[in-house]
C-alpha cells in the first residue's frame, strides 16, 4: 500500500463551490472522491429515490471531508456559503443549506412527496428518525467508527512504514484513543444489534422492510452505513482500492453485529432502490 492514498477514477461532474453559488435549483456538495461516505451515500440515496436531479459541487480540495480527510484549511469557499466545512450539503435555491442528515431528508420529502420516506404513523416515524439517530448521528455507529478507522490506520501505516500524519490529524479532530475506540466496539455492536432485532421482527410480520410495509430512509440510511464497516464487493463499490483496506472492519465485537441478516437487506435496498454500481 502506499503512503499517500491517491484518489482517482473520478466518474461523476463536479462543479465548484464559487460556480454553485451562482446557480439555482438543486445542489449537492458532496466532494470528489471515489469513497463511500455513508453521510454522503445516504444523502445521495435519498434523492435518487425521490428522482431528485441535483448539480454535484466539489470542496476546495479532494479530500473525504465526510470522514474529515482533507480538510487543511482550503475550505473558505464553502465556509463563506454553508457556514461549515464538512460534506454533504444540500441546497435548494437560495434557501439555507442543509447539513444535518434530518434536514436533507425533510427537504428532499418537500421538494417530491413520493415516494414517501418518512410514515405517517407517529410511533413508526418516531422509531425511524431514532433509529436513524444511532446511525447517523453524534455519537452514532458512524461517528464511532471513525475511531476504528483511524486505529486500522495507525495498525496498516505501522505494518508499511507509511507517514501516519493523516491519522494523527484525524485523531486530534475526533479526540481519538485506543480507550475511545474499544469503547467505540460496544456502542456499534449495540446498534447494529438493535437493527437486527428491528429486522426480525418485521420479517415475522411478513414486512420485507425496517420499518413499516414499504421502503423509508431507514432502510437507505442502514444500506450505506453497514458499508463503513463491510463494504460491498468492487464492481458494486468501485471504491479507491488504497483505501479499502480502512472500511473492512476487523473489531471482531463489531463484526459478530454485522449479521447475514443485515447484509442481505442491505444488499436487498441496493439491488431494489438505489444506484449500482455507486457512482462517486
Amino acid at each position: 500500500m502506499s503512503d499517500r492514498i491517491e484518489f482517482t477514477d473520478i466518474k461523476n461532474e463536479y462543479i465548484d463551490v464559487e460556480d454553485a453559488r451562482e446557480m439555482s435549483g438543486l445542489r449537492m456538495v458532496l466532494g470528489a472522491y471515489p469513497i463511500p461516505g455513508p453521510w454522503r451515500e445516504s444523502c445521495k440515496g435519498i434523492f435518487y429515490v425521490k428522482g431528485l436531479s441535483y448539480t454535484s459541487v466539489k470542496t476546495a480540495n479532494r479530500g473525504e471531508s465526510d470522514l474529515g480527510l482533507g480538510m487543511d484549511g482550503s475550505q473558505s469557499e464553502l465556509i463563506s456559503w454553508t457556514s461549515q466545512s464538512s460534506a454533504p450539503v444540500a441546497i435548494w435555491q437560495d434557501e439555507r443549506p442543509r447539513f444535518t442528515w434530518s434536514d436533507q431528508l425533510n427537504l428532499a420529502e418537500r421538494l417530491e412527496p413520493e415516494p414517501r420516506l418518512v410514515p405517517e404513523n407517529a410511533a413508526d416515524r418516531v422509531l425511524m428518525f431514532g433509529l436513524i439517530n444511532e446511525l447517523a448521528g453524534e455519537f452514532g455507529a458512524g461517528w464511532m467508527g471513525r475511531h476504528i478507522l483511524v486505529k486500522t490506520g495507525y495498525r496498516v501505516a505501522a505494518e508499511s512504514n507509511g507517514d501516519t500524519s493523516l491519522w494523527d490529524a484525524l485523531a486530534e479532530k475526533y479526540g481519538y484513543s485506543e480507550k475511545a475506540a474499544e469503547a467505540s466496539n460496544a456502542r456499534i455492536a449495540g446498534v447494529f444489534n438493535q437493527l437486527n432485532e428491528q429486522l426480525a421482527a418485521q420479517k415475522k410480520i411478513g414486512s420485507k422492510y425496517l420499518i413499516g410495509d414499504s421502503l423509508s430512509a431507514l432502510d437507505i440510511y442502514h444500506a450505506c452505513f453497514f458499508c463503513l464497516f463491510k463494504p460491498m464487493e468492487q464492481k458494486r463499490c468501485p471504491m479507491a482500492t488504497d483505501f479499502r483496506p480502512f472500511y473492512e472492519c476487523s473489531e471482531n465485537e463489531v463484526l459478530k453485529s454485522l449479521s447475514p441478516s443485515l447484509e442481505e437487506h442491505r444488499d436487498y435496498i441496493y439491488n431494489n432502490y438505489l444506484e449500482l454500481p455507486i457512482v462517486f
